[in-house]
């Protein structure tokens, strides 16, 4: 009797790369152009002045604690569309849209609101009146954007699940392209000469408040786009998007998507926070420290776009597969990615590394900021070979809907061994002078993260031992 064969590893490795990177690379793209917002703004305003800067990076902060957060709950229809459409219950992954954007549009007020009264983030900073209020005025205008971001995040999450993230990227392409000259525009300011008239037409620097304002109004554009494309383009009509208006808000519904996507973005939340509020601790040492703080958590940003990307395209996959009831394939794919992830998270931290200095003068020329972030940058590696590992497997979780644990191993590591570790490390008198600073901040984060990477790949393995005898059972039933 023949016995069966099985593919080699590397040759089932070989085949889940194949698989995963059509999915990832327009969401590397696509993530790496609105990532380009804040590296624009970032390189603009450290050419404009220090305390702007300094602004920039609590501002940022700020936002990011808001919208992050809020973005994690409303994508929750990732996995709940994306397993309705591995089942192929295109319909009903449809409806999941409009409950959606019932809740995206709640949860917009909530944060503007919190946006616009920002003085809790700004006491946590211990800013002075300066910076204060160019802060201020920064969040004044994404408080304006946020509701048409958290739009387009239901528009993102969608496409994400239905395997069409070019759709998506597209638009953030679009929306890139604009912002570049838009901040440039409203941080320097404009003098055109009219002709025949007396004076010429100004626009006055504004700063980092321009860069709020730039946002604004390529975030509205953007939504406006993906509501254009939803209408007009015939794949969404199977799903019954391409009619005009929105059903009727459905308390069961929109609960279901609260109690998967609560814990999704509270993980999220606190995931940011752990790795934000250091901005907010940092800013308290001096501007020079937080802005040298800014340019390395940019950096670390931009390459964690990498395996976001892979980890979006590997629970997209998963949850299809999970949808179909092969829970076989969502295993193989599911840890595949992992690998992946690292690997490559592990060959790009290298990289950065060995050109830090060549990398940093890309941001800025001022000495003293790269100074500043130059030993921060010792960490980078670590740091993002860990967020690598925690990030895949927390996706790959979130694919079988479970968000709860994740959540309790990030309050335990990235608060407790990050945030309130740094802290504890950088008052203490035993620690070493080097990580009395911005350094030991990034030094516990990156412990952190490594707590919650080997936390988290060690629940997945045990979340597919609890599954394999079910699935055993249902094919000899």
């Amino acid at each position: 009797m023949t016995q069966p064969t099985h593919p080699s590893y590397l040759a089932s490795l070989r085949d889940s790369f194949m698989r995963i990177m059509p999915m990832a690379w327009p969401v590397l793209i696509g993530q790496l152009a609105v990532l380009g917002f804040s590296t624009v703004d970032t390189i603009l305003v450290a050419r404009f002045a220090a305390n702007d800067l300094a602004a920039l990076s609590i501002g940022m902060a700020v936002y990011i604690t808001v919208f992050i957060g809020f973005m994690g709950i409303v994508l929750a229809i990732s996995p709940m569309a994306g397993q309705l459409f591995g089942a192929g219950k295109l319909h009903a992954a449809g409806a999941q849209v409009h409950q959606a954007i019932w809740l995206a549009l709640g949860l917009a007020v909530l944060g503007s609101a919190l946006l616009l009264l920002p003085g809790p983030f700004l006491e946590l900073a211990k800013t002075g009146p300066d910076i204060s209020e160019k802060v201020r005025g920064y969040l004044s205008a994404l408080a304006f954007s946020l509701p048409a971001a958290m739009l387009f995040t239901v528009y993102r999450g969608f496409n994400t699940a239905v395997s069409r993230p070019k759709a998506v990227m597209a638009i953030q392409i679009t929306g890139l392209i604009l912002k570049i000259p838009l901040s440039a525009f409203f941080i320097y300011g404009w003098t055109l000469p009219l002709p025949g008239a007396i004076e010429p037409w100004r626009v006055a620097p504004m700063g980092v408040v321009g860069c709020g304002i730039a946002t604004a109004i390529v975030m509205w554009a953007q939504a406006l786009i993906a509501w254009v494309v939803v209408r007009r383009d015939p794949f969404y009509a199977p799903f019954g998007l391409h009619k005009p208006g929105l059903s009727r808000p459905n308390r069961t519904a929109i609960l279901a998507q609260l109690r998967l996507g609560v814990p999704m973005g509270a993980a999220i939340m606190i995931e940011v926070t752990g790795f934000s509020f250091m901005a907010f601790l940092i800013s308290r040492q001096s501007s020079d420290a937080v802005a040298g703080h800014q340019l390395a958590a940019n950096l670390v940003s931009m390459m964690f776009m990498v395996p976001l990307a892979l980890a979006n395209g590997t629970a997209t996959l998963v949850a299809q597969r999970v949808g179909a009831n092969d829970h076989a394939e969502a295993r193989r794919l599911g840890w595949h990615g992992v690998e992946i992830g690292v690997g490559i998270a592990a060959v790009l931290g290298a990289l950065v590394y060995f050109s830090r200095e060549s990398v940093l003068h890309i941001y800025t020329d001022n000495p003293t900021i790269i100074a500043a972030t130059m030993p921060l940058l010792v960490w980078v590696w670590w740091f993002h070979v860990a967020d690598a590992a925690q990030t895949m497997a927390n996706f790959v979780l979130r694919s079988h809907r479970i968000t709860l644990m994740p959540l309790v191993f990030y309050v335990t590591s990235l608060w407790g061994i990050g945030l309130a570790g740094g802290y504890w490390v950088t008052t203490s008198d035993w620690a070493p002078p080097a990580l009395r600073g911005a350094q030991g901040y990034w030094a516990m984060s990156t412990a952190g993260l490594i707590a919650a990477g080997v936390a988290l790949c060690g629940f997945l393995a045990w979340v597919h031992r609890q599954e394999m005898p079910a699935h055993r059972a249902g094919h000899t039933a």
